[in-house]
């Protein structure tokens, strides 16, 4: 997984929501669409380097600032399978 990639697609997304006047509904709306339309494994990929300098350095204020704060919700639940 290209860690790089997802970095640079998550502050799309933050800068679109960024423009939205309520910060909480933006940093809400951020993590939203993370869940709703990336993959558990690309979820997992962006997670698992989160709290690296390199990422945070890497990351807009704003994405950092959702992913934090969602971090529970975005991180994917066991499938069970073994």
């Amino acid at each position: 997984m290209d860690v790089k990639m997802l970095i640079e697609m998550v502050n799309q997304i933050a800068e679109f929501f960024d423009s939205m006047p309520d910060h909480e509904e933006a940093i809400d709306g951020v993590a939203d669409h993370v869940r709703k339309f990336w993959a558990p494994r690309m979820r997992s990929a962006l997670l698992d380097v989160l709290d690296e300098p390199e990422t945070i350095a890497a990351l807009e204020p704003f994405a950092l600032e959702a992913l934090r704060k969602h971090r529970a919700m975005l991180t994917p639940q066991a499938s069970g399978v073994v």
